[in-house]
Parts: C-alpha cells; structure tokens; sequence
C-alpha cells in the first residue's frame, strides 16, 4: 500500500497507521470507504471501552473573544497520561466551543426532568387535539417531536459544530476509538453577560 495514501488516511482519522494500512487494503485503497470502514471499527471499540471507570480528566474552558461569553467542562477519562495528551485536550477543547455556540441545556435526555419531559408532551398533544387523527398516529408524532426536542437541548443529542452529520454522541465514540480508553463527558456550565 502506498505510504502517501496511509498517512493521509491517518491524517483524516487520527487512527493508527497499521489500522490505515489494513484499512486500505481490505478497500483496495478507496480512501473514502477505508475512512468509514476505520469509523466503525472505533465506534465498535468504543462500545466496548464504554463500561470502563472514568477517574481521571481534565477541565476545559473556552472565553470567547469578546469575554462575554465562557464555558467550563469536566471531560473524564481512564488515565492520567491520557489527561496530559494533546488529542484529549484538543478534543475537551472542541467540546467547550460547541457548548459555547449551541448552549445545550443538559447532557443528555435523561437528564431533562421529567416535569419539563411532560410540559413538552402536552402541547404537543394540544397541537393534534380534535384533529380526529388516531391516538397511536399522534403518539408518534408527539415521540419524534420529543426526539427533536432533545436534539436542540442536550449536548450528546446535538449536530457536532464542525461536522453536521456527526452527532456529539457519536464524535465522543469516535474520539474513544481514536484515544484508545474510555472518555465522558461530565458537567458543564455555559456563562454569558
């Protein structure tokens, strides 16, 4: 395989040359599909990092260029070697600045309080009252209305900034496969005057 075709592979992916040579050769050296096929095999490996104890991390912050604006989040890990890495720090980094531009009310759904959860639900369900849909077709709505809801106001449901067909969750699974331990996000807080 040539060596220009791996390292630009590994530039794409952050993942190992040995992992963008295979890569290239089960593809026959389309960049594109050995890109993806490295995807899911770190969205795969991350899955499997996902269970691990996170008790180490850093802290990251983000002021923006006016200072009006800041954002603190606790990104936690396995080791505190991977603390130190620049990856894991660009990465805590690119986390903070989005946190910064969308400002995500939660981390993830299950952290919406249920009274919020169900004020949501019930001006979906005025929205279709006397609508003489059937309540299984209206259900579904309100659910995927939900789902939507969740996209706009948890962090791990949002579009990452920097690549709308990723989702934060995903860019974390991601960012496991390419570190090679287990990453979290914890608490975050947005600031602005």
């Amino acid at each position: 395989m040539e060596n220009s075709l791996v390292v630009k592979l590994r530039q794409m992916t952050g993942a190992g040359m040995m992992d963008c040579k295979t890569a290239l050769e089960e593809t026959g050296g389309d960049l594109e599909k050995a890109a993806e096929a490295l995807r899911k095999k770190g969205i795969a490996k991350a899955s499997k990092r996902g269970e691990r104890e996170t008790r180490e991390g850093l802290v990251a912050t983000y002021i923006h260029g006016n200072g009006k604006l800041g954002v603190m989040v606790e990104i936690l890990c396995e080791t505190d070697f991977v603390a130190r890495n620049e990856e894991f720090k660009k990465f805590a980094n690119d986390i903070a600045m989005h946190i910064a531009a969308l400002n995500p009310l939660y981390l993830s759904p299950e952290d919406v309080p249920q009274e919020i959860v169900n004020k949501e639900k019930e001006i979906y369900a005025e929205e279709f009252a006397g609508s003489g849909k059937p309540q299984n077709i209206i259900d579904n709505i309100i659910n995927g209305k939900l789902q939507k809801y969740f996209e706009e106001v948890c962090l791990l449901k949002q579009r990452y900034i920097k690549d709308e067909d990723t989702t934060i969750e995903d860019f974390v699974k991601h960012k496991i496969g390419v570190i090679g331990e287990n990453v979290k996000i914890g608490r975050f807080a947005r600031f602005e005057i």
